[in-house]
């Protein structure tokens, strides 16, 4: 009971047979052999890549000290990173404000010595 022997493989021959056709059969179990090389051959260089990660960590493996990161005393809570911004965006505004208008009455100032 539960094994697969000589009749219930004759009888999934002959299935796949009825299924596919005589002539689709190799073809198929050929481009499923080439399948199965191509996967063992990927498997066995990852294998590969793999312990050749391995034995260069063993190598050059030098003790690492971690430094831990000092921790924040308290994240700012929503409405105080808003506020923040706020007060940043208004310092830009004046500041990009002030620029074009010094520019201006420079531009000005140098017109009207040299009239």
């Amino acid at each position: 009971m539960g094994g697969l022997g000589a009749p219930e493989l004759i009888i999934i021959g002959l299935v796949l047979v009825l299924l596919f056709g005589a002539k689709k059969l190799p073809d198929t179990a050929r481009a499923l052999g080439q399948s199965l090389r191509l996967f063992k051959k990927e498997t066995t260089k990852l294998h590969e890549e793999d312990d050749a990660r391995a034995a260069q960590a063993n190598t050059t493996a030098q003790p690492v000290v971690v430094q831990p990161q000092p921790l924040p005393a308290s994240t700012p809570s929503v409405e105080e990173r808003l506020r923040l911004l706020e007060e940043e965006n208004a310092k830009l505004r004046t500041t990009s404000q002030a620029r074009p208008t010094d520019a201006t009455v420079s531009g000005v100032q140098k017109d009207q010595g040299h009239a």
